[in-house]
């Protein structure tokens, strides 16, 4: 590869809207330029490799935690894998919504890859209500993501009051060496000139070994047996980093009534609901957030699947009841 890959982090707490950016970002596309994102979830299961399948790029997921523990090794398994397969002239790299940069940060920027990548700006994804309240501002995480983006993107400003928005400004005026920009939109739609720059080396994190404790995870995720018609579903859990979650899978044959789901998830009470469904005519995601649920149509899919995460414990046995009951048709073994 003898051009560096210009590569971007895209950060922001849950809910921030990233995956809405960056289904932005590439549907302005140059279109002959190739583009790859790698995608790190907090779930097991990985919802957001699906919402980008269908916007011409590579997608590469790594579920199941922190892009940064384990000493990087899932990530740079992952990321070794997309250049390979995509020879891409710009990569996208998204974090967890509760993954530590530093580390990653770090890695992309050793000796290995040194010749390899080419660091552009490295943004962070900031809802200006969560800024209002202290739970996210004290947070180690949301802290370092602040710190260590070049561009700091008020999203969602159509969401917020004025005086919200005003308290983000003034808060960001302290970081050194200061931030190229901060930009305020809606819907994620950051204008792609924001792509052009360098990330600056100098910016440092607060809590570098914010996840040193994290317990070791083993270097490629095990999905478990596959799916079958005799077995269509697989539910999967998560805990870590002061959240929970639990995940399910579903053959593609497994049909779901579209009225019964928007009524599952507008009733839950969680940080966090992402969902790839077949209904009666067709696939759709579902994004719930600050509890403002979206459905939109979406190409077809390999699977369904569903991500719960919530701060407190989930009840997963009746939480799964609920969810089979929305089941219009299963396979017939």
């Amino acid at each position: 590869m003898s051009t560096p890959v210009t590569t971007h982090l895209v950060m922001g707490f849950l809910g921030s809207g990233k995956t809405t950016l960056l289904r932005h970002l590439l549907a302005h596309k140059p279109e002959q330029e190739r583009w790859a994102i790698l995608v790190n979830e907090f779930g097991e299961v990985g919802i957001d490799g699906a919402l980008l399948s269908d916007q011409g790029a590579t997608i590469k997921e790594v579920p199941g935690g922190c892009l940064c523990c384990v000493s990087g090794l899932p990530f740079q398994i992952g990321l070794n894998a997309l250049l390979h397969k995509a020879r891409p002239d710009r990569l996208l790299i998204e974090p967890s919504g509760l993954g530590h940069p530093s580390r990653i940060l770090d890695i992309l920027t050793n000796e290995h890859y040194r010749e390899i990548l080419q660091l552009g700006p490295a943004f962070c994804l900031v809802d200006p209500r969560q800024w209002a309240d202290p739970r996210y501002r004290q947070h180690d995480t949301y802290q370092d993501q602040l710190a260590l983006a070049d561009i700091l993107v008020a999203n969602k400003t159509d969401l917020c009051s004025e005086a919200e928005l005003e308290a983000l400004r003034r808060g960001l005026d302290g970081y050194r060496p200061p931030k190229q920009a901060l930009v305020e939109v809606c819907q994620g739609q950051l204008d792609p000139a924001w792509l052009q720059g360098e990330h600056h080396p100098e910016r440092r994190a607060a809590h570098p070994l914010a996840h040193e404790e994290n317990a070791p995870r083993p270097l490629l995720a095990d999905p478990g047996p596959r799916l079958s018609r005799g077995q269509p579903w697989r539910r999967y859990g998560n805990h870590g980093q002061d959240h929970f979650s639990i995940g399910w899978r579903f053959l593609d044959e497994v049909v779901f009534d579209q009225a019964a789901v928007e009524a599952f998830c507008a009733e839950l009470a969680v940080a966090r609901l992402k969902a790839v469904l077949r209904v009666e005519d067709g696939w759709r995601a579902f994004n719930k957030v600050d509890g403002r649920l979206s459905v939109y149509r979406i190409a077809p899919q390999r699977e369904g699947r569903l991500e719960l995460i919530d701060p407190a414990p989930l009840a997963a046995q009746p939480l799964h009841q609920r969810l089979m009951q929305t089941v219009l048709s299963l396979p017939s073994s």
